[in-house]
């Protein structure tokens, strides 16, 4: 009982990290209707710029968060305007397919260039408290990844604010749920999708200094993480951002309780085992819709 609830509070800390990286994936699929396979390799991105700057320059990597959040915002912005947008003014529809090709060769662009400035060894982001940890009630809780899961909580609870109390939340939720009459009541669709995908990829920026104190990272580790964060997805409902949050948290645990009860070898999988059983029994997800749903 104790090794499952030591696993229990390691899933739900690690479920936050997700959430942040999730929800930023979904931001993008909901207001774009792009599937962001990039997620990966930006999170990855922004990694390499918060060791950067904690190696180079000796800024604590939670510190770094202030630096590399607003960076990625306009490396999602440049994205959108670069490659999403040229192709979606030439055709009035543009498929999931061409969307997934456009941002699976951003990901291979991005990926070649951190393997050449950084080569293909892992890194990792040392910290005066890395190997720290509190006792609470006969539990060892990591100190880096309460503070991982406290910045993922700050940043999901701003990104809630931003969507529900400010102006371009409103006409962000309003393009997610019908892009066309947000049209005709003046929402500046372009506008709306190039910011939309700003914060979304400002949320992958956040999750990256809090990934590289927290796991060994490479450019290629994008891959095993877009996995997961693609399965979080659809788990949770494509567009849905309460259901990334809490399908994060729910593969969160079964990864950990899976690895503390049967084999750490095995806990990747129940990703892509939940994936597999989504698709073919709620392929919308537990809290999507089959039509576009609202955030």
């Amino acid at each position: 009982m104790h090794t499952l609830i030591q696993a229990l509070l390691l899933g739900i800390l690690t479920g936050g990290v997700y959430a942040l990286m999730s929800t930023g994936q979904t931001l993008v699929f909901g207001v774009m209707r792009v599937v962001n396979v990039a997620q990966g390799i930006f999170v990855m991105l922004s990694a390499y710029l918060s060791y950067t700057l904690h190696t180079h320059f000796g800024i604590d990597p939670l510190a770094t968060i202030l630096l590399v959040m607003p960076a990625m915002f306009v490396v999602g912005i440049s994205v959108q305007i670069l490659f999403i947008r040229p192709v979606k003014r030439r055709k009035a529809e543009v498929s999931f397919e061409q969307t997934l090709l456009i941002m699976f060769g951003v990901a291979i662009g991005i990926e070649g260039l951190l393997d050449l400035v950084y080569g293909a060894d892992y890194r990792s982001i040392h910290t005066s408290y890395a190997n720290a940890s509190w006792e609470v009630g006969g539990y060892t809780v990591s100190v880096v990844r309460v503070l991982a899961f406290g910045v993922a909580a700050v940043l999901l609870s701003g990104l809630w604010l931003l969507l529900r109390k400010t102006q371009f939340g409103r006409s962000l939720r309003a393009t997610v749920q019908n892009p066309v009459a947000a049209k005709l009541l003046g929402v500046e669709a372009e506008r709306v999708g190039a910011l939309g995908m700003g914060v979304g990829v400002a949320l992958a920026g956040g999750a990256g200094a809090v990934y590289g104190m927290l796991y060994p990272f490479n450019a290629n580790s994008s891959y095993d993480l877009i996995s997961r964060l693609l399965s979080i997805t659809v788990l949770g409902g494509l567009g849905s951002l309460p259901g990334a949050v809490l399908a994060s948290v729910a593969f969160g645990v079964v990864e950990a309780v899976v690895a503390a009860t049967i084999s750490p070898v095995w806990a990747p999988f129940t990703f892509l085992a939940v994936l597999f059983l989504v698709v073919l029994l709620r392929p919308q997800g537990l809290f999507g819709t089959v039509e576009r749903g609202a955030l």
